[in-house]
């Protein structure tokens, strides 16, 4: 650890534009579709829920938005974010490969999830919204855009699923005391809630639940918008910070990925770090490997179904063409609350179709061990989350060691775990266990795809 080197750009480097891989795609994305009609839907569709400014930004086919001098100043408290050459690691693993990470944890609500939550807010904000409402897992998300609200004088309120709310009291506590309101998904405050309640009284709640009730609040009030931290084309636009950064980083160490590396559960923080160098490969540059890597508990990329499937459980958001276990699956209560989604970005599951990036799966406990390792050598906590990123990152270095091979691997290190200790306790204790999902349940969930065209 005392070896560890750290690239720090300068705050006049905060970039001013964040990129959009929708200009590079060599196929198209597949258009999102209206739940009623099942046509493509425009831009008034999605105006109860979100800003214009968003749904511009949503379908915009530009290289590069320019990002308003406001949000500049307002990353500015955290960005730019460090990157690190992880020296303990490296010699813990007795590896020839060079490994990197892009740290996230250093913003004020712990992870990258402000790069979107800030901007989101400040559209809303300029459109004269009063509240925000959403969904959080784990709660770096909720943390994240009660933070934003607290700034920009929005009220907020946070469906954050019942699991992760029962295992992560101290996230509650931080949206609490940015001002939010934290509820816990399935609630009896939606009608959609009060329905999953009666017919599962203990249910352990899904993100995709926790998203039907915040859509329904805000479809149904016109004050308020929806604000969502993942999946969306322009929330993974907003995280291209996160790679457009460790680029000029990585220039710094005069070095380029071989092999780029991120968790994945809804594609926020794995887009961040990847896309950029995706792009720039396209564009006719290097083309480093990207490895996504999920929990195996909830395994979109590696066992989903790559169809248009509903992105909430109460079939009320418009439908999309991603790799899904079916909006209906609920996977089991594993301690990444943020990647317990039943289905993965469009523009990610998009780009493992046309064979730009691959996906692995690992279970939970081997995550842990990753971290705990990670920790001791590197000095810092990861989020669970992160756990999975750092658990590929040891395998490709350990795969370069079988290979005699000196290859850099780049990794983002999406958050810190010091709310997540509870978890960490349970690892020590040999309570953390690796729970499988129920095979019939996802062939269930699957078999209730809709039924969509093949033209779409």
């Amino acid at each position: 650890m005392s070896n560890q080197v750290k690239f720090l750009l300068p705050e006049d480097r905060i970039p001013r534009r964040w990129y959009n891989i929708q200009a590079d795609l060599p196929k198209p994305l597949p258009p999102v579709l209206h739940p009623g009609t099942l046509n493509p839907i425009g831009p008034d569709d999605l105006a109860p829920l979100f800003p214009m400014e968003l749904i511009m930004q949503e379908v915009s086919q530009d290289r590069e938005i320019d990002i308003p001098e406001p949000v500049r100043d307002v990353y500015r408290l955290w960005r730019p974010a460090p990157l690190f050459r992880a020296y303990g690691l490296e010699k813990a693993l007795g590896t020839p490969a060079k490994i990197y990470y892009k740290y996230e944890g250093v913003s004020p609500a712990g992870s990258h999830k402000p790069n979107t939550a800030i901007p989101q807010a400040f559209y809303n904000k300029q459109a004269g919204v009063k509240r925000l409402t959403t969904e959080t897992g784990a709660g770096q998300w909720g943390t994240s855009l009660s933070f934003a609200g607290s700034l920009y004088g929005i009220d907020v309120t946070v469906f954050q699923v019942r699991v992760s709310y029962d295992q992560k009291p101290y996230r509650r506590a931080v949206m609490e005391t940015y001002g939010a309101r934290c509820v816990a998904s399935p609630s009896n405050e939606t009608n959609y809630g009060r329905s999953v309640l009666e017919k599962t009284p203990a249910h352990p709640g899904s993100l995709g639940i926790a998203i039907s009730e915040a859509v329904e609040i805000a479809a149904t009030n016109d004050d308020t918008k929806y604000a969502l931290g993942s999946v969306l084309n322009h929330v993974l636009m907003h995280q291209t910070i996160v790679g457009i950064e460790s680029m000029e980083q990585m220039a710094m160490a005069d070095a380029y990925p071989d092999v780029i590396v991120g968790c994945t559960g809804g594609g926020s923080n794995f887009a961040g770090i990847a896309f950029p160098f995706i792009g720039a490969g396209l564009r006719g540059g290097p083309k480093p490997r990207i490895v996504a890597v999920e929990p195996a508990a909830c395994p979109s990329l590696t066992r989903g179904k790559y169809a248009y499937d509903f992105g909430d459980t109460g079939h009320m958001a418009p439908l999309t063409k991603m790799h899904t276990l079916g909006s209906s699956f609920t996977p089991p209560g594993f301690h990444a609350g943020g990647l317990r989604y039943h289905g993965m970005a469009p523009l990610v599951s998009h780009l493992k179709e046309l064979d730009l990036i691959e996906a692995v799966a690992y279970h939970q406990t081997e995550c842990f061990a990753a971290g705990v390792l990670f920790a001791k050598t590197e000095g810092i906590v990861p989020a669970p989350e992160a756990n999975h990123a750092v658990k590929g990152a040891i395998e490709e270095a350990l795969r370069c060691k079988r290979e005699g091979k000196s290859e850099v691997i780049l990794f983002n290190l999406c958050g810190h775990g010091h709310f997540d200790m509870a978890a960490y306790s349970a690892y020590f204790a040999g309570d953390l266990k690796d729970d499988k999902y129920d095979e019939k349940e996802l062939a269930m969930a699957l078999s209730g795809l809709p039924s969509v065209p093949e033209a779409a």
